[in-house]
């Protein structure tokens, strides 16, 4: 079950069926990003794909020695914006692929609107979410409540189910459902995705291996996990910096030369980066290291020419050369930024509290050390805010939880009153009465400080200590153990499955995706395929919850 792999067969055989000659890809404004995640534009350009447009540009230029290769959402605006191209023909001949299920009424407009002749195919090729690594995809939806908190918004319902129909038709599967009981959002997507399933039942005809489960999460059940730091480098880089559309925005860092100032974070262009995802902060400095050794050598070597052949053969090595360059550069700069807002804004004693919340450890303690970072003048807004909703959220209902003083602390450094609410809005979103399972379990005082004191044997688990609750559920699924009262059935019977495809509403985090890819490596009898409305860190979940 491998999203990326899927993406990357259904680009290679859009660009196949075009045939040989130059090519235009003509993409929309969902499908672009998804191309460009996949594929370097050098690697299509081999392919002689020599233009990228988007279709609601008006202003392109006619072009009809080329073939084109179109590739969409079949959403109404880019059925629309199609028949209107198709009528005056910029390109020689168009090759149609669609990201999902296409309307019988949609095909019929093209072909009206076909009056040149100038259409070859059209086929629909399940490519409709953006692919992060082989086990897990996201979908970008920045929002995806209505006014009301706990209802959807009815584009991303409908965005959010096309997804699933989409990795599942990719996949060939046909799955039983299980989700967030307490979910009212969960369980509307259950039923959506099973409409579609049934008024497109002909697509699901393949033949059947194993079942899978698709089981579908809410955010509000693990509120913990984007509240805190990250020290692995894909994490960090995220959480500190944030990655968008493998980009990450550099322009703000003291300092960076302007070429440096929009970078490229991509597993499938950077091998030192895809190496390194999951590497904690202190291996990524030795690895960093080791990196520019390594750069230091190629560069005196190439430095030594002295004949014909020397010049040769640095000129054919300069392409490779110039990208080794920019990588070091590239990855010198990010971990010298991460070291800095590390340094300056006091992360690790941050974190290391944070850490001590999510085993809930002596409250008292806790307290202190909250309050002590609260005066700490380095230590920046949103760690206070880590910690003070970490703290509602650990703590609720436990003798002597009394979050006003802390947020009395906070009015008292300067933060504002809409800040200040989190703290409120924080129990709304994911609180005790809210969120569905057992976020904290049902261990016992001596167990979680066992937990407790078993993270904190070797200095580098002090700070990555904490599991994310779906590790749990996944054990809990694996062992057969998952309560039915807690995430019941929808359109199956209970039975065991080997292949389990997680759904998250709300957003999931890199730690969430590290935890499920050491999950597939430590379990190859029981694969785990993540997906969710978006990737999200400590900023933008709070927005969202904020909003909610």
């Amino acid at each position: 079950m491998s999203v990326l792999t899927a993406i990357k067969l259904y680009i290679n055989k859009m660009i196949d069926n075009c045939g040989k000659g130059m090519k235009v890809f003509l993409l929309g404004k969902e499908t672009l990003p998804l191309v460009s995640i996949t594929y370097a534009q050098s690697d299509l350009l081999k392919k002689e794909v020599y233009l990228f447009e988007r279709i609601d540009n008006n202003t392109r230029e006619s072009m009809r020695h080329m073939r084109c290769v179109v590739f969409l959402r079949p959403t109404q605006e880019n059925i629309q914006l199609l028949c209107q191209e198709l009528k005056t023909p910029r390109y020689g001949s168009y090759h149609i692929f669609f990201s999902n299920i296409v309307l019988k009424a949609d095909v019929y407009a093209l072909a009206n609107a076909d009056e040149h002749e100038c259409v070859k195919e059209i086929q629909e090729f399940y490519a409709d979410y953006l692919p992060l690594l082989d086990h897990a995809y996201h979908l970008n939806l920045p929002r995806i409540s209505a006014s009301v908190s706990t209802a959807w918004d009815r584009s991303c319902l409908k965005r959010s189910a096309d997804a699933l129909i989409s990795v599942l038709l990719a996949m060939r599967k046909y799955p039983v459902m299980r989700y967030s009981a307490k979910s009212d959002m969960a369980n509307n997507l259950v039923n959506t995705t099973l409409d579609i399933m049934k008024e497109h039942s002909h697509l699901f005809e393949f033949r059947r291996s194993d079942t899978p489960l698709l089981l579908i999460l809410d955010r509000r059940d693990d509120p913990i996990t984007p509240l805190l730091n990250q020290w692995t480098y894909q994490a960090m880089v995220h959480e500190l910096l944030t990655i968008e559309n493998n980009r990450v925005d550099l322009s703000e860092v003291p300092g960076i030369s302007r070429d440096m100032r929009e970078v490229i974070m991509s597993p499938e262009q950077d091998s030192f980066f895809k190496d390194s995802l999951n590497s904690d902060f202190g291996e990524i400095g030795i690895k960093i290291k080791d990196l520019v050794d390594k750069f230091q050598k190629q560069q005196h070597s190439t430095a030594a020419i002295e004949s014909i052949t020397d010049m040769k053969k640095f000129v054919d090595n300069y392409p490779q050369f110039k990208k080794f360059s920019g990588t070091v550069s590239k990855h010198v700069a990010i971990v010298g930024e991460l070291s800095r807002i590390v340094q300056d804004h006091n992360l690790l004693e941050v974190s290391e509290t944070e850490q001590q919340m999510t085993t809930q450890a002596s409250h008292s303690e806790v307290q202190a050390k909250i309050m002590n970072l609260l005066r700490n003048p380095k230590v920046r807004e949103i760690e206070i805010l880590r910690l003070v909703l970490l703290y509602c959220i650990c703590y609720e209902g436990q003798s002597g939880y009394n979050p006003r003083h802390l947020i009395d602390a906070m009015r008292n450094r300067g933060i504002s009153e809409t800040k200040c609410k989190l703290a409120t809005s924080i129990m709304n979103y994911g609180g005790r009465a809210v969120r569905g399972g057992q976020l904290f379990g049902e261990e016992t005082k001596i167990a979680m400080t066992k937990k407790y004191f078993k993270g904190l044997q070797g200095v580098e688990n002090i700070y990555t200590q904490h599991k994310p609750y779906l590790v749990d559920l996944l054990q809990q699924l694996q062992q057969g153990r998952l309560k039915e009262s807690d995430y019941p059935w929808h359109g199956g019977s209970p039975q065991r499955v080997n292949e389990i495809i997680v759904f998250i509403i709300g957003g999931m985090t890199y730690e969430e995706i590290k935890s499920v890819q050491q999950w597939n490596v430590s379990n190859p009898g029981n694969k785990v395929l993540l997906g969710s409305t978006g990737v999200i860190n400590c900023k933008s979940f709070l927005e969202m919850v904020s909003n909610s």
